[in-house]
């Protein structure tokens, strides 16, 4: 293999980024993660729901006929790419390869769409409380017509941190191991989850859902956290990290909680950096910065992944 081949895969998150920056989502009639979204429902249409054992067994089998799916069309398209472009000199290679596979990618992170989210809670909240609560409605999994100004801010913050790694670092984590399917096999565990893995309807039925984000979100959400978390406050982070119930969430919302010296927590569930003042409409954009460098950092260990994982091939 060229060594100039290394350089691909890194390049292809440095164009997903790129176009993911210029033009943001793609149309939801042709989104994957849209596409997925609506593939999950209709099989989850069809899982049982009253017995227990019936529904886990049958959303476990749902949940990886829908994750194969996915994952070989991926496979499919990388194989493609591959294949048009075997015969050529090494720097068209990689230079088609990097431009083609980004764009492919870029529909499995959304940064953009994220960071103009949460900034968007923030104006919303400028112009009253009740526009702020419908706003961070739109980004978090809870009721929020109750909550206070301060509550909403924190809500958008936390959405933030959990999401920075849900819907940015973890495609690109597992697209640097796995390439495009790695990346599309992530974000269909991650929107199974989303629909399947609350309890509810899908409790039993969206069990191996929640399990399999659970696993696959493990490495990204530290890698996240230590990206975030001020120099020398890693032990109180693991402290933090403990208090909410998820195995992942707490770590990036801990980490930008003790980073920019706020509480964030959900009423009545738990509470993230005791001792720190309540959320400031500057802390929202010092959050976002705070994003945007941790993603910035995580770049470089990247890309190192995506060039060495291309060296194994």
């Amino acid at each position: 293999m060229s060594t100039l081949m290394l350089l691909a895969a890194p390049l292809s998150i440095a164009v997903a980024l790129g176009v993911d920056a210029a033009f943001g989502e793609p149309p939801t009639a042709v989104h994957p993660v849209v596409l997925m979204g609506r593939l999950l429902d209709r099989l989850g249409q069809r899982l049982p729901q009253k017995a227990p054992a019936a529904a886990f067994i049958s959303g476990a089998l749902a949940w990886v006929c829908g994750a194969t799916l996915v994952t070989a069309i991926a496979w499919m398209f990388e194989y493609g790419v591959h294949a048009l472009l075997r015969g050529q000199p090494p720097w068209i290679q990689v230079v088609v390869e990097a431009a083609l596979i980004g764009v492919l990618l870029k529909p499995l992170l959304a940064w953009r769409l994220l960071r103009e989210e949460v900034e968007g809670v923030e104006s919303a909240l400028a112009r009253s409380l009740d526009a702020g609560r419908a706003r961070v409605s739109q980004i978090a999994g809870r009721d929020t017509t109750r909550l206070s100004a301060v509550q909403v801010r924190e809500t958008a913050i936390e959405s933030l941190a959990e999401n920075l790694n849900d819907s940015v670092i973890a495609p690109l984590f597992w697209f640097a191991i796995a390439g495009l399917p790695g990346a599309a096999f992530y974000r269909f565990a991650n929107t199974a989850d989303a629909q399947w893995g609350t309890r509810g309807r899908w409790e039993w039925a969206g069990k191996w859902a929640a399990r399999a984000d659970d696993v696959l979100s493990w490495t990204p959400a530290r890698l996240t956290a230590i990206a975030i978390v001020p120099p020398g406050r890693w032990r109180a982070l693991v402290g933090e990290a403990r208090q909410t119930a998820s195995p992942n969430g707490g770590w990036p919302m801990g980490a930008m909680a003790l980073r920019i010296c706020v509480h964030l927590g959900r009423p009545g569930f738990y509470v993230l950096n005791q001792r720190g003042r309540d959320a400031a409409p500057a802390d929202t954009l010092r959050a976002v910065h705070v994003a945007k460098c941790a993603l910035g950092a995580l770049l470089v260990p990247l890309f190192g992944i995506a060039a060495l994982t291309e060296l194994a091939r």
